[in-house]
């Protein structure tokens, strides 16, 4: 499954490179719906609009060339190899709230870490939204960064795992 993962990874890379190159910069509409988009997703990840929501996220960040995020499974590789309880939609909530994070602050598109730790954070809000409707819910390697969140040792440990994931 991880392969397939990394496989799929790479693909979309080619295809973004390729695609970056049909078409200009986002636009400043892309770039307010992208914010809008992945805060719902965040707030309400089973939204009735979510799924045409993580489509157009997708697909946008595919195709727009001055917008990069960056996967890690470092941080939740456990959701990489499974299908089950929302992991496909919590561990992909960390490329829009990646997004996000560079657009409302562009000063840090090349901060790796910064954009790491704004994906896992959008992550965990995600998971915490699912965890109200379905408080059976339960991912260790979540509640853990949760409990690093909470603690104020998120960030020390994003630090530590960012080496990784290069």
């Amino acid at each position: 499954m991880r392969r397939f993962v990394v496989s799929a990874i790479v693909i979309l890379m080619l295809s973004s490179v390729l695609q970056a190159q049909e078409r200009g910069p986002s636009t400043a509409e892309e770039r307010a719906q992208a914010v809008r988009l992945a805060r719902m997703l965040e707030a309400n990840p089973l939204d009735p609009h979510a799924k045409d929501a993580r489509k157009w996220l997708t697909v946008w960040l595919i195709t727009v060339p001055d917008i990069s995020v960056a996967v890690c499974g470092e941080f939740m590789g456990p959701l990489l190899n499974s299908k089950k309880d929302y992991a496909p939609e919590l561990f992909s909530q960390s490329m829009y709230s990646t997004a996000a994070f560079v657009i409302e602050h562009p000063e840090s598109k090349d901060d790796s870490e910064a954009k790491y730790l704004a994906g896992v954070e959008g992550s965990l809000r995600a998971y915490e939204s699912v965890k109200k409707t379905n408080p059976k819910l339960h991912w260790p390697v979540l509640d853990d960064l949760i409990a690093r969140r909470d603690a104020n040792t998120l960030a020390a440990y994003v630090h530590e795992k960012a080496p990784s994931c290069k």
